[in-house]
């Protein structure tokens, strides 16, 4: 009896970070279990390649030249991407993770806990749910108030 293989489609991923070696390290450890299309130096870069690749998910430094991420994720969503945008930062400040999510954000990951959550982040997103790393305490945010970090709509 023949055996059916079963294709499972990877989620098709985007990412930009702005340091070389980080770039490589999170597509090493991203690539058993997602599909990485490309990495990009900078938001715009990534930007103008997301709609031509529709990638499922962009991976996004929160701090990069050219444009930011938060810029980033708000053209991609002015732009009628349905990527779900997940942020990997060494900022772990609650308000960043206020501001991402108001942007619409599915996750935001602190850098030194990506290893044992970027994954599980994205699956989240996915998932259509919002993953916050566990080293953030988002009840000691204030609220909102212009305080924390700008982004143009």
């Amino acid at each position: 009896m023949r055996k059916v293989r079963e294709f499972v489609k990877r989620a098709r991923i985007l990412l930009a970070d702005d340091h070389d070696q980080m770039r490589r390290r999170i597509q090493r450890h991203l690539e058993p279990e997602f599909e990485v299309l490309d990495t990009f130096g900078n938001g715009l870069a990534l930007l103008e390649a997301a709609s031509r690749l529709e990638p499922d998910v962009c991976v996004l430094d929160i701090s990069m030249p050219v444009l930011n991420g938060l810029e980033t994720a708000t053209r991609l969503k002015q732009s009628g991407s349905t990527a779900k945008i997940v942020f990997l930062a060494v900022v772990d400040d609650p308000d960043y993770v206020q501001a991402a999510i108001k942007i619409g954000a599915s996750g935001y990951v602190v850098k030194r806990r990506m290893l044992s959550e970027l994954r599980p982040a994205i699956n989240e997103a996915l998932a259509g749910r919002v993953f916050v790393s566990s080293s953030i305490d988002l009840g000691a945010a204030p609220e909102q108030n212009g305080d924390g970090p700008q982004v143009d709509s």
